[in-house]
């Protein structure tokens, strides 16, 4: 494009767009980003500037890198084809990434096609409402979510947070949720205990007990919790859960949105973990980003739950997602499937995910401020502090201020945003599965010289 088109481009992004998670009114003095072009892990903005995205997109979503051809190939010649008829019907590429897909999740059996991963967790939180209606006289309705986890920016999903400044403002919210407590251990105050997963777990059984089980219909998680701080499970934590579910009847949804499709090292991100869940929902890495596309996983049992005569006309699952028919998303999902199999990128994050916890792990010896390292394949976060001792938080402008230096020395990096009251401090990497040990190595020097700077 010309220097003049380029220049019309801002001014009507400038003039015209709503940006997301942004405050515009520092806009009236400058310009916004425009990125333009990627290509593997870069991406260049509308003046030239490349980056290294340490973010895949911004919010985890490029697993696969950008500038797959074969990716936009397969879109484009399956919209030719047939781009679009609503999922009442079934397409080809639906059909074939629902049986791909299933091969990766022992124990599920049904596909439910939606376009985001908000209206994923939607579509398992109303089939826990409707199955109580049809089973349960409407009694187990609740659904129990985790404070510091995240399930989409719907009311309802918001309903789901447990991360209050993402829901502040945005109330009253859909009743019947219940929060249960966080499952991170550097921030236990029993944290050091190795029992303490089983302990965390257990808090979840009393919430239980206290809301009535009889009244509970379902526990939604994130295997790995994403923005409320990179939070892994304990060990013991998950199995734990699992025994407490099967005890109450409450089924249990894994929110894979971030985790799914590779980022922790494995298909799904509840696999490193001795979990059977009824629900999971993915969405982000299911295309790359190529392509809107998000998934409802659920067992054959609760899909049974639905099946019924004809003549019951409200018996069955009455819900329908207009994108969910665009036979793009699934064609350009089994194409990201092709090489996440074929170019062995599980493998690759599992080597790098080793390398750059190594390397984060080398920078917390050095730096104060970080208080902890903590991850799971090429999903980490480096959370900062004050006082090591006290685990005081830094302020959020500090970890923005770092973040802010990265991007001026041409490097993406992420952290918690405007989530919690508290605990917007940690730093938060999630380069694309196809990333090497120099990409690392740049991201993470990227890191070294501005928490050297904050210390001038």
């Amino acid at each position: 494009m010309k220097p003049n088109d380029l220049s019309e481009i801002v001014s009507s992004d400038k003039s015209h767009v709503w940006h997301h998670l942004s405050q515009h009114k520092p806009l009236q003095a400058s310009d916004p980003m425009v990125i333009v072009e990627g290509k593997g892990l870069r991406v260049k903005d509308i003046n030239g500037r490349e980056y290294l995205d340490a973010v895949s997109g911004g919010v985890w979503t490029v697993n696969v890198g950008y500038g797959r051809e074969s990716i936009a190939d397969a879109v484009r010649d399956q919209l030719v084809k047939m781009c679009y008829f609503a999922n009442s019907a079934g397409n080809i590429p639906g059909a074939q990434f629902a049986e791909k897909l299933i091969g990766k999740m022992p124990g599920l059996s049904r596909i439910y096609y939606s376009n985001s991963g908000s209206e994923a967790n939607e579509k398992g939180f109303k089939l826990i409402r409707q199955l109580a209606a049809l089973k349960n006289d409407g009694k187990k309705h609740k659904i129990l979510y985790r404070d510091r986890d995240y399930h989409g920016t719907t009311i309802t999903t918001l309903s789901a947070c447990g991360q209050e400044q993402r829901k502040d403002q945005y109330g009253p919210f859909t009743p019947g949720f219940v929060e249960v407590p966080h499952c991170l251990a550097y921030r236990a105050p029993n944290g050091d205990d190795p029992d303490y997963g089983v302990q965390a777990a257990k808090e979840i059984e009393k919430i239980i007990l206290r809301e009535d089980p009889d009244t509970v219909g379902s526990l939604c998680l994130e295997p790995i919790t994403a923005g409320g701080g990179v939070i892994v499970p304990p060990e013991g934590y998950f199995e734990t859960v699992q025994e407490i579910c099967q005890k109450y009847g409450v089924l249990l949804h894994i929110d894979e949105v971030v985790c799914g499709m590779g980022r922790t090292g494995k298909w799904f991100g509840y696999q490193h973990f001795d979990v059977k869940p009824d629900i999971v929902t993915m969405a982000k890495g299911v295309a790359s980003g190529y392509a809107a596309i998000s998934v409802t996983a659920t067992t054959e049992d609760l899909f049974n739950e639905f099946l019924a005569e004809p003549s019951e006309k409200l018996s069955y699952f009455r819900d329908i997602s207009t994108f969910g028919g665009v036979a793009g998303g699934p064609a350009a999902a089994l194409e990201n499937m092709r090489i996440i199999e074929e170019e062995n990128l599980l493998e690759n994050v599992n080597n790098m995910g080793e390398y750059l916890m190594g390397r984060l792990n080398e920078l917390m010896d050095k730096y104060e401020i970080i208080g902890d390292v903590r991850g799971k394949g090429l999903f980490v976060g480096a959370e900062l502090v004050k006082d090591r001792k006290t685990k005081e938080p830094v302020d959020e402008s500090v970890a923005a201020a770092v973040a802010a230096d990265c991007l001026r020395q041409g490097v993406m990096i992420g952290r918690t945003n405007r989530s919690l009251t508290e605990y917007n401090n940690t730093l938060c990497l999630s380069p694309a599965l196809i990333c090497t040990k120099d990409d690392i190595d740049e991201i993470v020097n990227s890191i070294d010289v501005a928490l050297g700077n904050l210390q001038q």
